[in-house]
């Protein structure tokens, strides 16, 4: 999937939250899977860049975004 795309499904998913919030937690999370920190994705990740990954494990929900409820407007 896209990087749009999935900036495009989590925006929807998590009405509450703009693309800026949505940028902050992807670095955040960017930065501790290059510390280190194992995906929660049950991908190859040697190919796949941490800014990516990381976008991918909110898309999917695996990562809770801390002050955003899934709470529809």
């Amino acid at each position: 999937m896209k990087v749009e795309e999935l900036t495009a499904k989590v925006l929807e998913e998590h009405q509450n939250m703009d693309r800026y919030q949505l940028a902050i937690a992807v670095a955040k999370r960017c930065d501790e899977l290059e510390n280190g920190a194992p995906s929660k994705l049950s991908v190859t990740t040697s190919s796949i860049k941490s800014c990516d990954l990381a976008l991918m494990e909110i898309a999917e929900n695996l990562i809770t975004v801390k002050g955003f409820s899934d709470k529809k407007k």
